[in-house]
């Protein structure tokens, strides 16, 4: 099980950093749900409509901690493909509507982590994360894509264990997919080893996270060339 006080925490955070995602989406027009976002080949409404479709999909990986049976995600890399599609075309009104009721759905469903768990390791693409770290990935999973928005917004307004959420996850995958070794050294002092950490790479939290999810290396300064980055 999670330990309750930080169960409490981490869906304390989350009903922050959505809340303030929920925000942002309304204050969207349709013509600006159409614009481009930070996510490459997705529109505002396209990143929506993912957040929207991986909160029902995050589940699965609660049903799987408790349970133990393995669950994934997505059936196959289409059936996401199409999940998120159907979304995306929906009526702006019932966008926002599938949007709040998946995140409402995750946030109680989570509450089942303060219970007994059968697997301690749950697999996101492929890759293992300890069960107790599912609504943290969700957490990231908000903030990044409330950045992808590309609006008034900033990381900067995110809490800053939110970040660090993220920035855990990001350089999780990192990890998975075999990134050029890198030293990652926040102005908060944290620090992750990627490889054989050759490359050393300093900035704050904010804008850390900007280059290693979004591939923007203007916040960060490091001691040689900065490697284009798998996207996450």
């Amino acid at each position: 099980m999670i330990n309750p006080a930080r169960l409490h925490s981490d869906l304390s955070r989350l009903g922050r950093e959505t809340d303030m995602f929920l925000a942002t989406v309304a204050s969207l027009s349709d013509d600006e749900l159409a614009v481009s976002s930070l996510c490459e080949g997705w529109t505002r409404a396209d990143v929506i409509a993912h957040v929207a479709s991986s909160g029902r999909a995050l589940v699965k990986l609660i049903d799987w901690a408790i349970s133990g049976e393995e669950r994934q995600l997505y059936d196959s890399i289409e059936a996401r493909s199409q999940a998120i599609s159907a979304l995306t075309a929906l009526p702006r009104d019932e966008l926002l509507r599938e949007l709040r009721e998946s995140a409402r759905n995750f946030a109680e469903q989570a509450q089942r982590l303060g219970g007994e768990l059968t697997a301690f390791e749950v697999q996101v693409n492929g890759k293992a994360i300890p069960a107790t770290s599912i609504v943290a990935l969700r957490i990231a999973e908000v903030v990044v894509h409330h950045h992808d928005l590309d609006t008034a917004w900033t990381l900067e307004e995110a809490d800053p264990d939110s970040l660090l959420n993220a920035l855990e996850a990001v350089v999780r995958s990192l990890r998975a997919a075999d990134a050029p070794g890198m030293t990652l050294v926040t102005e908060e002092r944290d620090e992750w080893v990627i490889g054989d950490g050759s490359l050393h790479v300093a900035s704050d939290r904010e804008g850390l996270l900007q280059w290693l999810a979004r591939n923007n290396p203007e916040h960060v300064e490091a001691d040689g060339p900065v490697p284009a980055l798998p996207s996450w």
